[in-house]
């Protein structure tokens, strides 16, 4: 019932995380990050206990592959399942169920996963795959997005489309970035739209927000209208240059 990415961006450390499908509000049932170095995706007939299984054994520093064999043995129902999952390193692990609907499968790259099943076939992985791969130029949001296109157009979900689902992970317990799709006639291009309104002042703002350089935040009101004015429409980064108290 649906496709997604799972990529690690090397230069910012950024996990980015996308999904798409025939299916409602699909972003709140399959992705999974936050806090563990790393991110994880719960598909086909979709158990989100695994992605939060995931996230934990991750956080105890576990690789991808070893995650997706523990928790292989841990869900009597794992072969209706699809599971991938990312790690710290960008090392990526995928299982497909023997009984996940047709067209289903994963390919991979260098910190990339995408991962889908119910496709109008293999194209679909492969079209992902190859525009993510080509993007390296872009911003990261700019990119997942290109790439979640790029195997719509190439067939998508079979049954055709309805929500989708796009985060952007750093190591803090919250998303730098969650926008979701829950029904719409053309979910991806909903992405985009919010996207270009989460750069009017969403995303700048976020640079206010605790982390680990800054763990109370940035308290000073003049000093964040500063940076919202600056970087207004600027796309998502890891890093942003705070102004002068």
């Amino acid at each position: 019932m649906t496709w997604s990415i799972l990529a690690r961006d090397p230069d910012s450390g950024l996990f980015g995380l996308a999904v798409a499908s025939r299916f409602f509000a699909v972003g709140a049932l399959c992705p999974w990050s936050g806090g563990a170095p790393g991110a994880a995706m719960s598909q086909a007939l979709p158990n989100p206990e695994l992605g939060a299984r995931a996230l934990m054994l991750l956080g105890q520093g576990h690789r991808a592959g070893a995650v997706v064999e523990m928790l292989g043995g841990m869900d009597k129902g794992i072969e209706q399942r699809q599971l991938h999952v990312i790690d710290a390193d960008g090392g990526t692990a995928a299982r497909t169920g023997t009984e996940c609907v047709a067209w289903c499968g994963s390919v991979s790259g260098d910190g990339i996963s995408v991962a889908g099943n119910m496709l109008a076939g293999p194209q679909v992985i492969a079209a992902t795959l190859a525009a993510y791969q080509a993007g390296s130029d872009l911003p990261i949001v700019e990119r997942l997005l290109a790439a979640m296109q790029a195997g719509e157009d190439a067939g998508g979900d079979k049954r055709g489309k309805q929500a989708a689902a796009l985060r952007i992970q750093g190591p803090e317990c919250y998303a730098r970035l969650d926008l979701r799709a829950d029904d719409h006639a053309d979910p991806l291009a909903e992405l985009r739209r919010l996207y270009g309104v989460a750069r009017e002042r969403s995303i700048p703002f976020s640079a206010s927000l605790p982390c680990r350089a800054r763990p109370y935040g940035i308290l000073e009101r003049d000093i964040i209208e500063q940076i919202v004015e600056r970087d207004a429409g600027k796309p998502l980064t890891a890093e942003v240059e705070i102004p002068e108290a």
